[in-house]
């Protein structure tokens, strides 16, 4: 289960993630995404988990409780939805 978490502290560490996750099964991965120019967090991570259900349970416990002084939001990443591209190919006439 892919798992998207956002509201982070700006000073979180992917060590940190794993190891709250981890309290609940676990854990393939952590990503916390950074600003390509400055490598400053952007506040939110992915994080990848292969029980479903220790996902979930993750998800139940985790979201709207505090860490590093912020309060984060968990929840299951959906993937990006074609049809939702904002780009679009328009033929010329």
């Amino acid at each position: 289960m892919n798992i998207f978490v956002t509201k982070l502290n700006y000073e979180t560490q992917e060590t940190t993630l794993k190891e709250v996750f981890e309290e609940f099964g676990e854990v393939s991965s952590v990503k916390i995404i950074t600003d390509k120019a400055t490598g400053r967090s952007k506040g939110y991570a992915f994080i990848e988990m292969p029980d479903d259900e220790q996902g979930e349970n993750a998800i139940d416990k985790l979201n709207d409780t505090e860490l590093d002084g912020r309060k984060i939001v968990v929840k299951k990443s959906e993937p990006k939805d074609s049809n939702n591209n904002r780009r679009y190919n328009h033929k010329r006439n």
